[in-house]
């Protein structure tokens, strides 16, 4: 059975370089949790480093986050649909939000739970996912002050999450030139600038981030240590951990090129044949794994003599050239990840999670 491996040192080591880092530049950080998908034995690991701040997109997570440590602050990590109003008072004590009339439900909610409610207001910055846009923003905050049981604590955006938006130093002087005409405009302190997403923690490294950004929201960088802009680790952090561990279940000597009449395969794929193929064999292992658990394009292969060929929908074609080398039936093939492909992991019932 194929497994996913979560290393509490690793992770720990990855938390550490973070918190210092946020706390030598005076900035406030939460960590994004979603991509735990709620799995209560990463999410202890998780917590006891020292968390006070969890985001997730998900209430049933939030709701497991408040049961470890019901001291933590829990946000909730994008606009809030009309129906889950009640469990999103009930579970997360901040909520972003982009819409008028869902913050009206969610003061009315909040009066009838007897509890404040945090909103963080989202801004449209280019990326064309969530947000209020600019020119609306003085109209939107005239009306969320005057709400009851509704707190005002922050001011964010969202970029390189739908289109590729990149950050840069323009667009997040602007964020927090938003946030100060709001202070002027109305007279009420703001606490929160939340510019902050892995993707724009290389700004930070290179001393490029406006001084107005004073929270960050931490997930993929937390995991895999990678600088988003380059796709390189970040020198100091670790890019492993969570890896994918598979077990190989048939390796056989095959003809490289397929035989018979060929059309789309269940997923829509034509197969491109190779000329230079014709006549040759490779050794050919199949795993445990398959496009139901993740798709190939999120794996990173540990092995230089490995090439994934493809997958259906419970097993991994691989590719060990002319040699199989050392490999045998039952040995485990490791790979490390890319976020998407993790998330799909660990949100599968059919994949074990191990705490290493």
């Amino acid at each position: 059975m194929a497994f996913i491996t979560f290393d509490k040192e690793k992770l720990k080591h990855n938390y550490q370089f973070l918190d210092d880092l946020f706390k030598s530049n005076g900035i406030e950080w939460g960590v994004v949790t979603k991509l735990l998908c709620g799995n209560e034995l990463f999410l202890k690991e998780l917590i006891q480093l020292g968390v006070d701040e969890a985001h997730d997109s998900r209430i049933s997570n939030l709701k497991t986050i408040k049961s470890i440590n019901p001291k933590i602050q829990t946000v909730y990590i994008k606009p809030p649909a009309k129906r889950s109003i009640k469990r999103i008072v009930q579970y997360a004590d901040v909520s972003f939000n982009t819409e008028i009339e869902t913050i009206r439900m969610l003061s009315k909610e909040a009066v009838a739970q007897n509890k404040i409610h945090k909103v963080i207001i989202m801004i449209e910055m280019g990326d064309l996912r969530e947000g209020v846009m600019g020119e609306e923003l003085i109209d939107f905050y005239g009306e969320i002050f005057q709400l009851p049981h509704i707190e005002v604590s922050g001011i964010g955006t969202n970029l390189n999450c739908l289109h590729g938006v990149m950050p840069s130093p323009d667009k997040l002087i602007q964020l927090s030139l938003y946030e100060q005409l709001i202070e002027a405009k109305f007279n009420k302190k703001i606490p929160f600038v939340t510019g902050g997403t892995s993707v724009v923690v290389p700004l930070l490294l290179q001393r490029m981030l406006p001084s107005g950004i004073n929270h960050f929201r931490i997930g993929e960088m937390l995991y895999f240590g990678n600088n988003l802009f380059t796709e390189a680790p970040v020198v100091g952090m670790k890019t492993d951990v969570l890896k994918l561990y598979t077990e190989i279940i048939e390796l056989t000597e095959k003809p490289k090129v397929p035989t018979g009449t060929l059309a789309e395969n269940p997923s829509g794929e034509m197969v491109e044949i190779n000329p230079e193929d014709y006549g040759k064999t490779s050794y050919r292992a199949i795993l445990d794994v398959g496009l139901l658990d993740i798709h190939p394009d999120f794996l990173i292969s540990n092995h230089d003599d490995i090439k994934i060929v493809g997958a259906s929908s419970d097993m991994l074609v691989i590719d060990l050239g002319a040699d199989e080398g050392a490999y045998k039936v039952g040995d485990l093939v490791s790979f490390d990840l890319k976020y998407m492909g993790a998330l799909s992991l660990l949100n599968s019932d059919y994949i074990e999670k191990k705490l290493i």
